[in-house]
């Protein structure tokens, strides 16, 4: 009976959070459907998490977002730097893994050791520095400049490295005795095998680049080449200001979102789980 009254209390208060994170979600898109002048009077009723009671009411408003501000363009560069720097990320961190997991070099453990520390360091302490560089390389306010720095990250090739820690040496050599060099050895044997490595580092660099806001708004000055999260504050900013269609960008830019982390959520699970555990 103790047991019973004991799941019953963590699956209510499990439920009583998931209301929680939900509420504001579930206000931002049913805001989205529906007048601006609805919101406010819906505001203090359960009618706040509810759309327009016309449907005609529902599409209005992204129909009006994107005849005041070209979406589809903002959309497609965030699509673009997000997918670029998703494949650029996975490649570039799991060889920078790979050649720790597997290579003897002079200076190996040193520099690994400084991964290590360079992973408790902000993003913020370096961010003018990386500016300076991109100055420097005379690429300021092109879409190199949004991705090239998002590329390496040091938790991802410290996840790799585990990963490709677990494979075994003996099949390494097994396959070198075929005639296989370490490129061949990369794409056929490493990758394959982590694919739980592959998936959580695609995913959680998809979503750092979709995301990302500040970097973007430093680099980049041509609006054209804006992406959607420094475009909604744009969006935000123009007068006259409507609460419904603020809400509308909003929930357009979530939605990508959610669809990758739900088809990837199982991946993620395993790679943070079981790295450097062999669990493939």
């Amino acid at each position: 009976m103790k047991k019973q009254g004991k799941t019953i209390l963590e699956y209510t208060l499990l439920i009583i959070l998931a209301c929680i994170f939900i509420f504001p979600l579930l206000w931002m898109i049913f805001s989205s459907m529906k007048p601006e002048e609805a919101i406010y009077v819906d505001m203090s009723s359960i009618k706040a998490l509810l759309p327009s009671l016309h449907p005609s009411d529902w599409l209005e408003t992204y129909k009006t977002l994107f005849a005041r501000f070209n979406v589809p363009q903002y959309i497609l560069n965030s699509i673009v730097y997000a997918v670029v720097i998703t494949v650029g990320s996975t490649i570039v961190n799991a060889m920078a893994g790979y050649a720790f997991a597997k290579f003897e070099f002079r200076g190996k453990k040193f520099l690994f050791g400084l991964l290590l520390v360079l992973l408790i360091v902000p993003v913020e302490t370096i961010i003018i520095t990386q500016f300076t560089v991109v100055h420097t390389l005379g690429i300021l306010n092109t879409r190199l400049a949004v991705v090239l720095p998002m590329m390496a990250n040091m938790f991802f090739i410290y996840l790799f490295r585990n990963f490709f820690m677990a494979v075994p040496d003996e099949i390494i050599e097994s396959v070198k005795l075929d005639g296989a060099n370490y490129w061949i050895i990369f794409w056929k044997i490493m990758l394959p095998m982590s694919k739980p490595a592959v998936a959580t580092v695609g995913t959680l660099s998809f979503i750092a680049s979709w995301n990302d806001y500040l970097w973007p708004l430093m680099v980049l000055t041509d609006t054209e080449k804006f992406p959607l999260q420094v475009a909604i504050t744009n969006i935000n900013t123009t007068q006259p200001v409507y609460t419904n269609q603020v809400m509308a960008i909003l929930t357009i830019s979530t939605i990508p979102l959610i669809i990758v982390y739900i088809v990837a959520q199982k991946y993620i699970l395993q790679g943070l789980g079981g790295s450097g555990t062999g669990i493939k």
